[in-house]
This record gives C-alpha cells, sequence and structure tokens, in this order.
C-alpha cells in the first residue's frame, strides 16, 4: 500500500484543521480515547457538535487562540492507500512553516473561504506551493454551507484561481466544492452539491498517481553510510547504503562518484541483505562497486549516462526562515541530501513580492518570510539539479553554525544563463 504526503493551507480560519478533523472523523481513522477527549475539550458541546479542529490543534496556545501554529501532523489510512497530513498554518508570520510542512509532500489543498475568495494568503501559499514544485494541487473551496452551495459563487473563485495558477506554472490543478464543517463532498458525495460532477475528496486523494512524478530516467544516489564489517567472514566487504532519490540502478550499470568524478560500474545491489538485479526510486539499498572507491558521506554516485551538475557557486531561490535577517556575505552550513558544507550567501539579488508576482529591489537584508534570489558559494564542490528538473537533488536548507537551526529553504537554480526560475510576469 502506497502513502500519499499532502498538506493543507489557506488563511486563518478557513477550516483547515476542520476539514482534518472531518476525514479522520468520518473515514473513522480517530481512537475512542481521543474522540472522548474531544467530547470533553470541545467549545461546541451546547450545539451538539464535537469541534473537530482540534484533532490537529494540539498546543495549548493554538488552542486559546484558536488558530494553528506549528504544523501538525496526522496519519490515517483507508483500504486504498496510506495518508500522512501536514496541517500548516495559516497566518501570515507562520509562512515559514508551512515550508517545513510543504518540502515533503506530493500534495497541496489549498483551502478558500467561499465567502471571501481568493485573498492574500492565498497567493501566498500558492506561491510556496510553486516554489516547492508540488506535483498536485486541489483547491477546496471551503464553508459551501454558508453561501447556500451557490454554483456561481463557485465558478467565480475557480476562474479567479486559474488565474493565479497560470501565472505560477502550477501542474495538475483540481477543485472541489466542499463544508468541512456539514462533512459536505468530503468522504461522501453531497447531495446538497449535486451540480458537482466530480469526486469526493477523499475519493480524489485515494486515486492521485504520486508513481509517475517518480524520476526514474536520472539515477542519483546520496550515499548516506560506508559499510565495512572488516570481520573474519566479510574482510574485503564494502557497502555503500543510502536512498536512491531518483533513477533505476542495475548490475553492470556504468556509474560516475561526484564531486571527485571517478568513474566505476555497479558490481551488486542489494536490498534488504538480498542481492538483486536492480533497485529504483525510492528504495533503500546498498550498493557495491566493481573498483575501490574514495567514497564517503554525501558523495552522490549518478548513472554515467545522466550527468549532474557539480559546482561550488550556483544562483538559488530562498525563503527565509530565521528572526535574524540575512545579510550578504554571511556564511552558514548548506545541507543538501546528506551533504553538509561551509557556505556564504555572495549576493542577494531582488525579492519576490508574494502579492504580485514581481521582483523588488532588495533593502540591505532579508527579513523573516521573505523569498529572495541569491547567489551561494560552498567551500567545496557540491553535485546538484536544478529544483525544477529534479526536486529530489535540488533542494537544500542552510543551517545556522552557532545554534544549528534551520534558517533558510532553498531551490537551486543550476546555471544562471538559463531560463530564469521565475517567469517574467
Amino acid at each position: 500500500m502506497d502513502i500519499l504526503r499532502f498538506l493543507t493551507a489557506g488563511s486563518v480560519d478557513d477550516g483547515k484543521s476542520t476539514l482534518i478533523g472531518r476525514l479522520l472523523y468520518d473515514s473513522k481513522s480517530i481512537m475512542v480515547d481521543q474522540l472522548e477527549a474531544m467530547e470533553r475539550s470541545t467549545k461546541n458541546r451546547d450545539e451538539g457538535q464535537i469541534d473537530l479542529a482540534l484533532l490537529t490543534d494540539g498546543l495549548r496556545a493554538e488552542r486559546e487562540q484558536g488558530i494553528t501554529i506549528d504544523v501538525a501532523y496526522k496519519y490515517f489510512s483507508t483500504p486504498k492507500r496510506k495518508f500522512i497530513i501536514a496541517d500548516a498554518p495559516g497566518h501570515i508570520q507562520y509562512t515559514r512553516n508551512m515550508v517545513t510542512g510543504a518540502s515533503n509532500s506530493d500534495l497541496a489543498i489549498i483551502l478558500i473561504d467561499a465567502r471571501h475568495g481568493v485573498v492574500e494568503q492565498t497567493r501566498r501559499h500558492s506561491i510556496i506551493v510553486s516554489l516547492l514544485n508540488l506535483p498536485h494541487v486541489v483547491v477546496a473551496v471551503n464553508k459551501m454551507d454558508l453561501v447556500n452551495y451557490s454554483q456561481n459563487v463557485y465558478n467565480d473563485i475557480v476562474i479567479d484561481y486559474a488565474q493565479v495558477a497560470k501565472s505560477l506554472g502550477l501542474k495538475n490543478v483540481s477543485y472541489i466544492p466542499i463544508s468541512a464543517l456539514n462533512g459536505d463532498n468530503i468522504v461522501e458525495k453531497s447531495a446538497a452539491l449535486r451540480w458537482y460532477d466530480g469526486d469526493s475528496l477523499l475519493g480524489l486523494l485515494e486515486s492521485v498517481e504520486v508513481h509517475e512524478d517518480i524520476n526514474l530516467s536520472e539515477g542519483r544516489f546520496p550515499v548516506q553510510y560506508v559499510i565495512r564489517p572488516q570481520t573474519e567472514e566479510l574482510p574485503d566487504y564494502r557497502g555503500y547504503a543510502g536512498k536512491i532519490i531518483s533513477g533505476i540502478y542495475r548490475k553492470g550499470d556504468k556509474v560516475v562518484v561526484q564531486p571527485s568524478g571517478v568513474e566505476s560500474t555497479i558490481a551488486a545491489v542489494e536490498v534488504a541483505g538480498a542481492e538483486v538485479q536492480e533497485a529504483f526510486a525510492p528504495q533503500s539499498v546498498v550498493l557495491h562497486l566493481a573498483d575501490d572507491v574514495d567514497i564517503s558521506r554525501g558523495d552522490v554516485i549518478v548513472q554515467k549516462e545522466a550527468p549532474v551538475e557539480v559546482a561550488q557557486e550556483f544562483e538559488v531561490v530562498l525563503c527565509w526562515m530565521s528572526n535574524t535577517p540575512l545579510v550578504a556575505r554571511n556564511k552558514y552550513l548548506l545541507q543538501i541530501n546528506s551533504r553538509t558544507v561551509r557556505c556564504v550567501v555572495k549576493e542577494l539579488e531582488y525579492k519576490l513580492n508574494v502579492n504580485t508576482l514581481e521582483k523588488e529591489a532588495l533593502p540591505a537584508s532579508a527579513g523573516l518570510n521573505d523569498v529572495v534570489k541569491a547567489t551561494i558559494k560552498t567551500a567545496s564542490p557540491i553535485p546538484f539539479d536544478s529544483y525544477k528538473k529534479l526536486r529530489a537533488n535540488g533542494g537544500a536548507i542552510l543551517i545556522d553554525e552557532t545554534s544549528n537551526v534551520t534558517v533558510g529553504a532553498c531551490m537551486i537554480d543550476s546555471v544562471a544563463s538559463e531560463k530564469p526560475f521565475w517567469p517574467e510576469i
């Protein structure tokens, strides 16, 4: 059974936490003790309704304010698929938390309040979804019960958001009218929305094809650990353990170890301790090479016919996630997959206005939640791909050397002379 990781995002009070609670409640994925606790804590007890948002708003501060601050993760499954849900905050000052939730997701559900339509935070979250290159987007027009289930209201919102999606280049966008509070179109189709001929939200989530999003043509294998038992039984054993992030690896394939550029041949492929003829993304494997090559954690074994970029200086689109401003010439640690190197942010080119999508002249520094174009130089070469080309090998984070706190999320743009990362608007 495969897993779908998805994110919910939207403005404050659009009903994200209630939506997730409804999914869990109607799919019977709530434990009895959780249900009893919700009944005791619910704010709507006098109305005979359970406050489903309490399933995700677990922090005390969130319950007191009635908003989601941290990213809340929930897990449930149906006979068709397992799900991991990330409930992202709605407030502007917590946009960085949405980046955390979206970085590992296959799909984003963007909620829109039917009464308010497309608003500033809708555009902001859509930009982050575009930045992180999520392959699937579901636009859920919530609170349809408050607009009398009007098809005209729904159609107007679809038209407005379609313009946003087009300008951002969002792919595979689906639209669905719902009422999370009443359960309309969440698990089962709603009689109140007879004019909608699509699937329910859960039906859509169960049918999304995530395997088609995996790149199987360009082999990338970041080494996480070098296995050398050096025992009497295995005196010469040398295996390279890690997770295949893209491509297919077969015994006999010609490979290149980057960033050193040394070539070799795959002598054996192991999966779960057993030798196999081939393995593919996203399997965790142990590779053996025909030659004794100096390989360490962070090196990438790539297929010879699918070369990777190797450089010390490159451009990135960066989402700043720290209260401490980002200033040019500041030094950090950059981590991409299992490789960590020291780096310096050489230059800040421009800031992206997340409301108009225009490039703006950047002041002396970048602040919390700013999205900027920057140039980074690393202390040693790193192998990477353009984020737009291969998401799994084009995303990196910046880490503060003193506190070890993640302060920035980077989407690498491999060659500056290529088409700009952001289309001209």
